[in-house]
């Protein structure tokens, strides 16, 4: 289980990468739950986090159903030097716009890097935002070549992704995306006192902020918080 961290900046970067985080996730909570950071930060951070041999994701945003935009930004986010581009689904409605944004999605990072990830972003909170369900986007995302899926919070507000999906939920959509070949990540203010269960799940990721951060969301990450967390996970 790889853990990802989403710092807001190259100090806060500096902190995840001294803790040990797996993957450094750039984004911008100020645009939302998957809000999208500027390129000269994903840059700055990806060229300081590749020296310490981790890996870069950069979300692109909490998307409306306009393909052409979201490929746009997606290609932003790989040409500035993220890993794994990350899709939040937050303004679609169905399985078929699923398919539509994600084929673009995944066309544009690929013709300029085949070894770039595409990752598909649902909501657990989805009835709150009426956007898509999490389990209408593995076979759409699969068929548009996206290399994996993952679920997250939209509303922000203390409420985790357990209070939106229980266990057998959650397993079942890691389950899809394995089923298909492709990874699948959770995240939604996930907590210390998940950790047991997020063990049993056994996602290929976890995505966390709050938890790591010094005293809430809008806090600095702390390098010593994220060791703790990569170790209570071995």
């Amino acid at each position: 289980m790889k853990v990802l961290v989403s710092p807001m900046s190259l100090e806060e970067a500096i902190e995840c990468i001294k803790g040990g985080a797996d993957i450094i996730d750039v984004k911008n909570p100020a645009e939302g739950s998957l809000g999208a950071n500027f390129p000269h930060v994903i840059k700055e951070v990806s060229e300081l986090v590749k020296k310490n041999g981790k890996e870069v994701s950069a979300t692109i945003g909490d998307m409306e159903f306009k393909p052409g935009t979201a490929s746009l930004a997606a290609l932003g986010a790989a040409f500035s030097g993220a890993d794994y581009v990350k899709v939040g689904l937050y303004g679609v409605r169905s399985e078929r716009e699923v398919y539509e944004m994600m084929k673009e999605v995944v066309r544009a990072v690929k013709d300029f890097d085949e070894g770039k990830k595409v990752v598909a972003a649902a909501y657990g909170d989805y009835t709150r935002i009426r956007s898509v369900s999490p389990f209408d986007i593995p076979e759409a995302s699969y068929k548009a070549g996206a290399d994996g899926i993952m679920v997250d919070t939209a509303i922000k507000d203390g409420k985790d992704i357990f209070s939106f999906m229980k266990f057998e939920e959650l397993e079942r959509f890691i389950e899809e995306a394995h089923k298909r070949g492709m990874f699948c990540a959770i995240a939604g203010s996930l907590k210390w006192e998940h950790i047991e269960i997020l063990k049993k799940l056994n996602p290929d990721i976890i995505g966390v902020r709050t938890m790591v951060c010094e005293s809430g969301r809008n806090s600095s990450i702390k390098a010593e918080l994220v060791e703790k967390l990569t170790q209570a996970l071995r």
